[in-house]
């Protein structure tokens, strides 16, 4: 129901927006989104006790001199329909309709090891071809024994494990004799 409602005011920003200020949209909720991470924030504007309007004022003092009035006034609106809560999921669906429109998504490649950077952009190039995006992947480790590369917004999730690829041609070797 939350990304029902949130569409509607994503869709409501993008429809007055040039293309210049979605850009800047995208770093203020984004920015809006991180402070929300913190539980004291999110307290606060969960809370039934605090009002709207020092709800709005936590928020506006937030973005400060990097909002124009576009943004600001959609903030004013999110607070007057009591719906500031919303503004990390409308974060996530305003970060997914630009790289919609860019037709460019962001992946994660989970690894043990660190991949050299040519093979992260051999990765990139074969996700291009095969999804006709742009793909930009980040690496991060973790711990499996193998690769995963996952692209959320498209859909895409890969991974390599060596005991899989071990397993499957052992099981390969005993049916050939």
């Amino acid at each position: 129901m939350e990304e029902l409602i949130a569409k509607r005011y994503v869709k409501a920003l993008l429809d007055i927006s040039s293309q210049n200020q979605k850009s800047s949209y995208v770093k203020i909720l984004n920015s809006l989104s991180k402070a929300f991470d913190a539980s004291e924030v999110k307290t606060i504007i969960d809370s039934p006790i605090v009002s709207n309007e020092d709800k709005l004022k936590l928020v506006l003092d937030a973005i400060g001199k990097k909002g124009d009035s576009n943004i600001t006034n959609f903030i004013k609106i999110l607070a007057e329909n009591g719906r500031l809560s919303l503004l990390p999921a409308i974060s996530t669906l305003l970060n997914m309709e630009i790289q919609k429109e860019k037709n460019e998504y962001q992946g994660i490649i989970i690894s043990n090891d660190n991949l050299s950077k040519q093979s992260i952009s051999s990765l990139e190039e074969t996700l291009k071809k095969y999804t006709g995006s742009e793909i930009r992947l980040t690496q991060e480790k973790g711990n499996i024994d193998g690769l995963k590369v996952s692209v959320e917004d498209l859909g895409i999730e890969v991974s390599f494990s060596k005991n899989r690829v071990k397993q499957q041609l052992i099981d390969f070797i005993k049916k050939s004799f």
